[in-house]
């Protein structure tokens, strides 16, 4: 072994290996069904539309100093995929690295590995489709395992899914009607604290959410069968298409595998006024919570005014999808990050 090769990394070689076995299967996956790898840009004007999500910045120093401008490490491709089905491109995927300014824990590293892929003439059921195919395929064809575990608890990838709503799963899991305080946050607290999660007078609509999310239900999701979580508050969903016959919900979904997030996927919004409007309530929460804002993709904007299809798309995290399927303990097990890791 060299001299300047951590110790962990030859116990972290097998999971290595089965990382780029998995990776290949999903290229040949996608392949297979007609869709195009593309690669885009990993500078961005705009990071992300979300309040909560942060990236990371960097000046571009140019010869000339009035070319010298903030650019933004993408959080996701989403944007200009977006702006590859206006062009044409009907069924693309991505795999790239993503940088988001948080947390690093055994489930979150700052730069980790996406999949991205959208469908044009589709809506979020065509994708949560697309979810159970490509797991099972993966099992079938990379790893010959159909259960996938994590942190002592287990799921089997080949049985029947549970596919549960958002309200369903407050109820089942919290016994709280989330239709009742969509516009009610102070008895939406109080909800909470009879269930006894704790929240703070500060605390605002979305941290409540969370907060249950977080202690009562996503504990309990994708135990023992993959579970998917659909139509989400509509201000959960700032990307998302509302629901024709419920517009305070979205058409948007998460999957979950031995309790961990591994995706969130939704029917786009494709109108460009909304999504204008979307974005700058985003920008101002944004400023308010957090003190800063990112500007707006203008050629994102531009792309929808001149038409986005009615579509829908995802993104999936490799590095967890890699780690549930191996058995890993820790994200970074199966990460190609030799000096740096400590798992």
């Amino acid at each position: 072994m060299s001299w300047w090769l951590p110790h962990n990394f030859e116990k972290r070689r097998g999971f290595l290996q089965e990382r780029a076995k998995i990776i290949k299967t999903i290229r040949s996956f996608f392949d297979m069904r007609g869709f195009m790898e593309v690669e885009t840009p990993i500078l961005q004007v705009c990071p992300v539309m979300d309040a909560h999500i942060h990236a990371f910045s960097t000046d571009l120093k140019n010869v000339d100093l009035s070319l010298r401008k903030k650019m933004y490490l993408q959080t996701s491709p989403e944007f200009d995929m977006k702006k590859l089905m206006v062009a044409g491109i009907e069924k693309p995927y991505q795999i790239c690295h993503v940088f988001r300014n948080g947390e690093a824990s055994s489930l979150h590293s700052p730069e980790f590995t996406i999949l991205e892929w959208y469908r044009v003439n589709a809506d979020y059921r065509k994708i949560m489709e697309d979810c159970v195919d490509i797991l099972r395929f993966v099992s079938e064809q990379a790893t010959g395992r159909n259960i996938y575990q994590y942190n002592g608890r287990e799921c089997d990838v080949s049985g029947q899914w549970e596919i549960i709503s958002v309200c369903d799963a407050f109820k089942r899991y919290a016994d709280i009607e989330l239709a009742k305080y969509l516009s009610d946050k102070d008895g939406f607290a109080r909800a909470i604290r009879q269930i006894g999660v704790r929240v703070s007078e500060s605390d605002m609509w979305d941290d409540l959410f969370f907060a249950v999310m977080a202690e009562k239900i996503e504990p309990n999701l994708g135990i023992g069968v993959p579970a998917i979580i659909y139509d989400y508050p509509l201000c959960m969903a700032s990307l998302s298409r509302a629901k024709s016959d419920d517009p305070e919900f979205a058409e948007r979904f998460e999957l979950y595998i031995c309790g961990v997030e591994l995706a969130n996927a939704f029917s786009e919004l494709t109108d460009a006024r909304e999504q204008r409007q979307r974005f700058d309530d985003e920008m101002n929460r944004k400023q308010k919570i957090y003190g800063e804002s990112y500007p707006a993709d203008d050629e994102f904007f531009k792309a929808l005014e001149y038409g986005l299809p009615e579509s829908a798309g995802i993104a999936l995290g490799i590095d967890r999808l890699i780690m549930l399927a191996t058995g890993a303990r820790d994200i970074h097990q199966v990460i190609w990050s030799p000096v740096n890791s400590t798992a």
